[in-house]
This record gives structure tokens, sequence and C-alpha cells, in this order.
């Protein structure tokens, strides 16, 4: 029996897309394995989705908690890189194109996933643009968060 973590947007699930940025996305969808078939399935959302710093480091420890043994990303950062190394969870990279969750569980459970031995992108990837804008006139001091990326 195998738990595969996969960071998912929205509220998770087999149909929700798989999301690119691990530490940043809305939830976590759980899938249980056993001889090649799925049998459950759980969504957690990803509290440490917001966090000012760290994210990669919390959500890794939302993996933990519920009894990950595999994990199929897209970006993951040193941070939560190190994290999941400490869990001694075994990391593989998702497809650059935009699928499912049950896509990425299709193709780890038919061996099309590689595997990953650290991060892939520079520490503090998934935090966005700094958007601090000062409005003429009321002096308000704004806390934009940047624009989300697509993909």
């Amino acid at each position: 029996m195998v738990i595969v973590a996969v960071p998912s947007f929205g509220q998770g699930g087999l149909n929700e897309f798989l999301h690119p940025r691990f530490g940043r996305c809305d939830s976590f969808t759980f899938v249980t394995i056993e001889n090649n078939d799925i049998t459950s399935v759980k969504s957690v959302p990803n509290h440490a989705a917001d966090a000012m710093g760290g994210a990669g480091i919390q959500a890794a420890q939302i993996i933990g908690n519920h009894g990950a043994t595999d994990v199929i990303v897209g970006f993951l950062g040193p941070n939560a890189s190190q994290a999941l190394a400490s869990l001694n969870l075994n990391l593989y990279q998702a497809p650059q194109q935009q699928i499912t969750v049950k896509d990425a569980i299709d193709l780890f459970i038919q061996g099309k996933l590689s595997r990953m031995e650290g991060s892939n992108v520079g520490a503090h990837y998934g935090m966005g643009g700094g958007g601090g804008g000062r409005g003429y006139g009321g002096g308000g001091m704004g806390s934009g968060r940047g624009r989300r990326q697509q993909f």
C-alpha cells in the first residue's frame, strides 16, 4: 500500500487539476493505492498557502501528518525539498502540462513519472510579486499580492 500526495487546486480530489506549486497549492489530495488500484481518496486544505514564508516547510508537515509515502510535484523549492527528504518520501516529477490529479495518479501507477532527487526551482519561487503601492491623496498602504501565474 502507498499513499500518494498530490498538490491540487480548489478543494482537491481526483477530478481537480494538479497544482504546479507545492507550497502554494490550495489543497492536497491523498490517494491510497493497493495492487495498482485506488482504494481511497482524501483531500486536505493547505493552510500554508498564504504564509509569508516557510510555506513549503509547512506544506511538507501536512504531507507527513497524513501518512504519505510518495509525492507528485510540479515545482519544488529547496526548503520544501529538504523537509520532504527528512520524511523519507519518494518524490516524482509531474508533467509540465496541466493534468488532473487522476491523470497524475494513473501515470504514477504506470511507472511513467521520473523520480526527483531534490528541488527544481529556487527558494521563494511561489511568492509572487511584491506590489506594495501608495495611493495619491489618501496615503494608503497597499499590500498587493502580485499576479498569479497561469499554467
